[in-house]
């Protein structure tokens, strides 16, 4: 789409972006969304776990300590019903297992149970190689805008996906 002045320059939104730049962004974005939701699909299905499961273990795990259902609640968008019954699959499975906090024994934190390092290794072999791969196509000056870009799309998807009745 262009704009009618003679210098046939693309139309730019308001924000300033040209549109066929921010096509091509978004583009991307949904590209790289549905192949990371494909990859973990398929984790989750050799974990024998559905992909929210596979995911809300993935919380945990990441998670410098123990989380309570509420803030995994908050960190996946998800009710504490839905959270609740999570746990409890996964704890089924023993990925996680449930404990009384010590400084308040009224609160339950979830912590990630007995897994099996090199089962959870193996799922992954190659992430890394691939990272590499595309890293290595770079200059260490652009590692830096590609993680400052990467950072700021997770911060604004991170506020708008988990504010309440957010997208």
């Amino acid at each position: 789409m262009t704009s009618s002045n003679s210098s046939e320059q693309p139309f730019v939104n308001s924000s300033g972006i040209p549109a066929d730049v921010l096509e091509r962004f978004a583009w991307y974005g949904r590209e790289t969304t549905a192949l990371t939701v494909l990859f973990h699909s398929r984790v989750a299905a050799q974990l024998g776990l559905s992909p929210t499961d596979e995911k809300c273990l993935d919380l945990v795990m990441r998670a410098e300590s123990p989380l309570t259902a509420g803030r995994i609640a908050e960190l996946s968008g998800l009710s504490t019903g839905a959270v609740t019954s999570v746990i409890d699959r996964l704890e089924k499975a023993g990925f996680v297992r449930r404990s009384r906090d010590k400084r308040d024994r009224r609160k339950v934190l979830v912590e990630v149970g007995e897994i099996d390092d090199a089962k959870f290794a193996s799922l992954f072999e190659g992430v890394l190689d691939s990272m590499e791969a595309v890293l290595l196509q770079f200059t260490p000056e652009e590692w830096a805008v590609l993680e400052r870009y990467h950072r700021m799309t997770i911060e604004t998807f991170r506020e708008r996906v988990l504010k309440p009745r957010g997208l």
